[in-house]
């Protein structure tokens, strides 16, 4: 969350330095020759400089600062369904320990060896004895134990809440 924040901040620091430097060389006038007919007054140039000027900063911080936000969103899966600071602790070791074998929408898994959980749709307590003594069912087997502790019941409460949503 840390190293996003800052990655967000050197992006947004960059766009606008550069926004600025653009705008500071297309209105700084170039050289006078005697030749050259007379432009906008200097007053002129300097108020659209800044008003270019705070439109570049403006747009640096606000689209930026927009997707942040839109992306702090990762509290709900797939279906609207909200999510607790423990689903979504159970969303990710699904997806390390589990999304290689079981299909889970809300989990983004497509795994073919395990029965599809949005279709079989398990209550906790039967995702959780699943995670603790494992299944060996005609063209699968799941081991024992790949999660233990507070981790399996977060796993089996995040599958409970999401699966065939």
């Amino acid at each position: 969350m840390f190293r996003a924040v800052i990655t967000a901040l050197a992006f947004i620091v960059a766009f606008v330095v550069v926004g600025l430097i653009v705008v500071g060389a297309a209105f700084s006038g170039g050289r006078r020759t005697a030749d050259r007919p007379p432009g906008p007054s200097r007053t002129n140039r300097r108020g659209v400089a800044i008003a270019v000027g705070l439109l570049v900063l403006a747009l640096g911080v606000l689209v930026p600062a927009l997707v942040i936000a839109a992306g702090r969103n990762s509290q709900k899966a797939p279906g609207g369904v909200s999510l607790t600071a423990a689903d979504e602790r159970g969303r990710e070791i699904f997806a390390q320990r589990c999304a290689t074998c079981h299909t889970l929408a809300a989990a983004n898994a497509v795994g073919k060896v395990g029965p599809n959980l949005d279709q079989l749709h398990p209550p906790k307590a039967l995702a959780l004895d699943a995670i603790q003594k494992g299944r060996a069912r005609g063209q699968g087997q799941m081991p024992a134990g790949l999660v233990d502790g507070q981790d399996a019941q977060e796993v089996a409460g995040f599958v409970d809440k999401v699966a065939g949503h």
